[in-house]
């Protein structure tokens, strides 16, 4: 909920998406929507629930990932070096090491929270954000970004100066 303008010293600086249709099943939910609306049969069929390609899908979440973020520090002109959070969608343990290790980013600058609720789709980075502001890990003027990746295909970042 946006009630206002920000403040100069923070906010959020740049969103940077993107989407490509032509892989849309890589990873999509093929049932319950209004291209294949909810029926029995569709709940069956067990098409209401998230498909993924695993090893395709690795692969370009990695580099999709990668590139949003690059993408968020270079259109504000800041280094890797200068954000003090990564936040990534919690996919899975492999897709966060690939990443950070991409980014030049430690472990210990990422809010994990994956052994705690699993991969929870669009929820994961609001949860881990809220984590980590609640836990204290995040403080004014702290450089966070945030890095998704998910169903349609899409792939985004943001850069928020706390």
């Amino acid at each position: 909920v946006v009630l206002g303008q920000g403040s100069q010293q923070s906010g959020v600086l740049s969103t940077h998406l993107h989407a490509n249709g032509q892989l849309s099943e890589m990873i999509h939910v093929p049932g319950g929507g209004s291209k294949e609306p909810a029926s029995k049969q569709v709940l069956e069929d067990n098409r209401c629930f998230i498909k993924m390609k695993g090893n395709e899908t690795f692969k370009i979440a990695v580099k999709s990932m990668e590139e949003a973020a690059q993408e968020a520090a270079k259109a504000n002109g800041v280094a890797m070096s200068d954000i003090d959070m990564f936040i990534p969608h919690q996919a899975n343990m492999r897709i966060l090491k690939a990443v950070s290790q991409r980014l030049g980013l430690g472990l210990e600058k990422l809010r994990i929270n994956l052994d705690k609720f699993g991969n929870t789709s669009a929820a994961s980075i609001p949860l881990a954000l809220d984590e980590a502001v609640r836990g204290q890990r995040i403080q004014k003027g702290n450089l966070v970004l945030l890095a998704a990746f998910g169903a349609g295909l899409t792939w985004a970042s943001a850069l928020v100066r706390w």
